[in-house]
């Protein structure tokens, strides 16, 4: 198995190679038309708190994850992440590529010194399961990656919860 290249941060030359990868992956939808995209990449790009991580390979992009990170008025005022558009393309899982994205965006998230990261991954059956479960992570749930040091090593634990769809009437019946 060849080496994965150190992911990097993306940059606006990016979005063309980012809008093929989704095409090729099992995302979701890209923006439409080409301005929408244009507009809404810049605008991430210009964002405070966002971070778009991207792995290349063959000159081109392979895989990208996106970090968004929010103040916070509890914990302290510690900042807490979400890590989302995860997609790595087809000819290149396996390969270590949405690992190290994610890798990358968590370690940036540990700098900000966020007290926590949340990631949704996707159902149980799509190409990113393979990656969520080589980070001992379940497919189809939501997971609080949280920081801890142990022995000077970075780590991280995990609670996880099954995401099941709502009907407004469960949701209605919850205790808040």
């Amino acid at each position: 198995m060849p080496p994965c290249q150190t992911p990097r941060l993306a940059v606006a030359a990016d979005l063309d190679a980012l809008l093929a990868l989704f095409a090729a992956s099992d995302v979701s939808r890209s923006a439409e038309p080409r301005a929408r995209a244009e507009q809404i990449w810049a605008q991430t790009l210009a964002r405070e708190g966002v971070a778009v991580f991207v792995s290349d390979a063959d000159s081109r992009i392979v895989s990208t994850c996106m970090l968004i990170t929010t103040p916070n008025l509890l914990r302290g005022g510690r900042l807490f992440g979400i890590v989302e558009n995860v997609a790595t393309h087809p000819d290149f899982q396996g390969r270590g590529h949405g690992r190290a994205v994610i890798a990358a965006a968590l370690a940036d998230a540990w700098k900000q010194d966020c007290y926590q990261v949340l990631m949704q991954s996707g159902p149980r059956r799509s190409a990113r399961a393979s990656v969520l479960r080589g980070m001992r992570l379940r497919a189809g749930t939501a997971h609080r990656l949280l920081r801890k040091a142990a022995g000077g090593l970075e780590r991280f634990r995990t609670s996880s919860f099954d995401l099941q769809p709502m009907t407004c009437a469960q949701i209605g019946r919850m205790v808040f």
